[in-house]
């Protein structure tokens, strides 16, 4: 099936985007290490939220699925948390 992705994430994603085009104007207008390297931790922050988002979401609809089926649902836990972990 599918990822569904939602507009809330679609908003936090755009959000980061612009984060970004913000972050590339500091650097051409020569902002200090210190500002650009605060403004990309922002950044980095809103992606991982977005991450955990997604994951959660997508582990919700599966561990139904599962449960629906009859199946367990240890391995789309571990699954998911092999996810995050990767994402850092």
């Amino acid at each position: 099936m599918p990822a569904m992705y939602d507009e809330y994430v679609m908003r936090r994603l755009r959000r980061v985007e612009g984060q970004i085009r913000g972050v590339l104007k500091m650097m051409e207008e020569g902002k200090s290490c210190k500002e650009v390297a605060s403004q990309l931790s922002a950044v980095r922050s809103a992606v991982d939220r977005a991450l955990a988002y997604i994951v959660a979401q997508n582990l919700e609809q599966c561990i139904l699925e599962e449960q629906r089926s009859g199946r367990g649902t240890g391995r789309l836990v571990q699954e998911a948390v092999e996810l995050l972990l990767k994402s850092r």
